[in-house]
């Protein structure tokens, strides 16, 4: 089999060749690349006359940090210098920083330090970064997917301006594909990519990239060794014989006819080089609470299907099931209460479904669970009435216990009235009595209102009622 050329040629990923090298060839994230921006104004100036700010890239992988940081330093003229968080510590940073000092002071060379995953340097590492941002002896461009405003510390951010990038649209990630299939840096043209490949690629993707690349890079290579081949269009292929060869069996330019074949990636080699789309998903991260919390909400809003879409994005993730059926309990109590008494019955037994078998089997009771939460009547009356009784203990609000209602079984209690004038409530015909049950200062105090859904609806009229013989009104 012929190699091509541009397909597997080097060891340096297709992701890294086609990282552009200007602000104008950066796809997406056109809200900070507008004219007069901060990284637009970092890139056009050289001379550092309007200021050295320094920036925090918050956002996905893949979606251009490395490439906006490096584009500024090329574009400026500046001294670029990368460090990342995983590797380098304390002495890297001052290292860097002394570095920086000189070359300012002697040369007039400023100098952009990329600093890459800023959320992994400790406190004391970031306040090595300090003086030199502080004093302009760096541009520092920091990195970061989890939330700067948990993971930066105050001084560095106040000192930084924030951008946050977002996940790269579908069409800036066909852009992206495009320009690899043809540009030499990438594949030179040396593969076709069939338009049902393509949409896969950008699909599997989900706004990354870097994954958009690797995944193209992966289908090429798996084409160009023993996938599909298309003839390339020749334009004097008119004037060829019918056959396009000549009587020793060889093309007319003395060429062999694999020659004019392209590997052509299909829409069965994106499966099989890319089994699933990326899920961006951090158990620790933004992501993880931003998930679980349109779960809860989509369970109380009462639609199922996005129940169910939340639910699979933490299983596909891998997130602890235990973790899952303990929110689905709670949202039971929670969101559907005593409007259906069975929720949380129907929860507490996916739970324990869940640690009986284990997953992937666990998913299926987990779903019953969410998909009858989700569909059954909603009412928060108990959760509010708890909440509400906290509330007034807390404040101070709760009186001395009646002292028709306590303890009267030990030695002694009936002497200090303990249980004097109590109604035991089986006495009575309707098995209610009238009684005070509440402190004195919270006598007429009212906790649990049930509103008018599912079963709290024939539960309302039985509780006011209960309450009009209680309070004997």
């Amino acid at each position: 089999m012929t190699q091509h050329p541009g397909i597997r040629a080097g060891s340096t990923p297709l992701a890294v060749r086609m990282r552009p090298r200007q602000l104008s060839e950066v796809a997406g994230q056109r809200h900070l690349l507008g004219p007069g921006s901060p990284i637009v104004s970092l890139a056009e100036d050289s001379t550092g006359a309007r200021g050295n700010v320094s920036v925090i890239l918050w956002g996905p992988p893949g979606t251009g940090k490395t490439t906006l940081a490096q584009a500024v330093a090329q574009s400026s003229g500046r001294r670029f210098v990368e460090l990342s968080a995983v590797t380098a510590g304390v002495k890297d940073v001052r290292q860097v920083m002394e570095e920086a000092l000189a070359n300012r002071d002697l040369y007039g060379v400023s100098t952009v330090l990329f600093l890459d995953e800023i959320h992994r340097f400790t406190k004391a590492q970031q306040d090595a970064l300090l003086p030199g941002v502080e004093n302009g002896w760096v541009i520092l461009i920091a990195a970061t997917t989890e939330n700067p405003s948990f993971s930066v510390i105050a001084p560095l951010l106040s000192r930084s301006l924030l951008l946050t990038l977002e996940p790269l649209s579908d069409d800036d990630l066909g852009v992206l594909v495009d320009r690899a299939v043809a540009d030499e840096r990438g594949l030179g043209g040396r593969v076709q990519l069939d338009p049902d490949a393509r949409a896969a690629i950008i699909r599997l993707a989900s706004g990354d990239a870097r994954r958009a690349l690797t995944a193209l890079e992966a289908s090429a290579l798996a084409a160009s060794t023993g996938g599909t081949t298309s003839t390339r269009e020749d334009s004097d292929s008119d004037a060829e014989d019918d056959d396009g060869q000549d009587d020793d069996g060889q093309d007319d330019d003395g060429e062999d006819a694999e020659h004019s074949t392209l590997p052509v990636i299909t829409p069965e080699i994106v499966s099989t080089a890319v089994d699933r789309a990326l899920l961006r998903y951090d158990k620790q991260g933004d992501e993880h609470y931003d998930v679980i919390s349109a779960f809860i909400k989509s369970i109380r809003g009462s639609d199922a299907d996005a129940a169910l879409h939340y639910l699979a994005r933490m299983i596909e993730a891998g997130e602890d099931p235990r973790f899952i059926a303990r929110r689905v309990i709670i949202s039971a109590a929670e969101d559907i209460g005593l409007a259906d008494p069975q929720a949380l019955v129907m929860a507490v037994a996916a739970a324990d479904a869940v640690q009986l078998i284990g997953m992937p089997e666990g998913r299926i009771p987990l779903a019953e669970a969410v998909v009858y939460l989700a569909t059954a009547p909603k009412s928060n009356a108990a959760y509010v009435g708890i909440d509400a009784a906290i509330a007034d203990v807390r404040r101070g609000e709760f009186g001395r216990v009646p002292k028709h209602l306590r303890d009267a079984h030990y030695p002694g209690a009936k002497r200090l009235g303990h249980g004097k004038g109590y109604l035991y409530a089986h006495d009575s015909e309707i098995g209610v009595v009238a009684q005070q049950y509440l402190p004195d200062p919270l006598k007429d105090r009212q906790y649990y209102r049930p509103t008018s859904h599912g079963n709290e609806r024939d539960l309302s009229t039985r509780w006011e009622k209960l309450r009009r013989i209680i309070r004997g009104r």
